[in-house]
């Protein structure tokens, strides 16, 4: 789960401490993607490889190298999923270097269709991860009400996240 989070949290202290911004659009609609953001160093196509690859190593030497190599994608893939919904704003290299146009596709500006691509992952996220928590459950001879309860919890707290955003309730 922090994997998929891993580059907006070390993006949040970058932000407070100004290195890294969100500029606001003009005559931009709502709460949800409203803003340009410069995170020219997490959010950059090498900088996002090297976090997630980072990321992934820290858990090697505890759970191997396919696990490392399964969280340093799933880090990766925030990257891959901002790449859709993000306004030209994430470059190639870190701090823009080179100056080369910068990427993203804009779905923000359609936030009903970016809502629903969210509500789905969410979705498939908690339904995926209570499958594997069950499994693992019944593999250790567990009871299976603490997997399907965490599971849950996910997509609850998922979609109410997903809610408060899109309504502009956090902020």
């Amino acid at each position: 789960m922090l994997a998929t989070v891993w580059l907006d949290i070390v993006f949040v202290p970058l932000y407070l401490a100004g290195i890294e911004t969100i500029v606001l659009v003009d005559g931009a609609r709502g709460s949800y993607g409203t803003g340009i953001i410069y995170a020219d160093y997490t959010h950059s196509l090498l900088g996002a490889l090297l976090l997630s690859a980072l990321f992934g190593l820290a858990f090697a030497k505890r759970w191997g190298r396919r696990s490392a190599l399964v969280i340093g994608f799933v880090s990766f893939s925030h990257w891959l999923l901002d790449l859709l919904v993000h306004r030209a704003d994430m470059p190639f290299l870190p701090h823009n270097f080179g100056s080369l146009p910068r990427l993203g596709l804009g779905l923000w500006r359609h936030p009903e269709w970016v809502m629903v691509m969210e509500a789905a992952l969410v979705v498939l996220g908690a339904l995926l991860y209570t499958r594997a928590a069950r499994k693992v459950a019944t593999a250790a001879g567990k009871g299976l009400t603490l997997a399907t309860l965490t599971g849950s919890l996910i997509g609850v707290g998922g979609i109410t996240v997903l809610i408060l955003d899109v309504t502009g309730a956090l902020g």
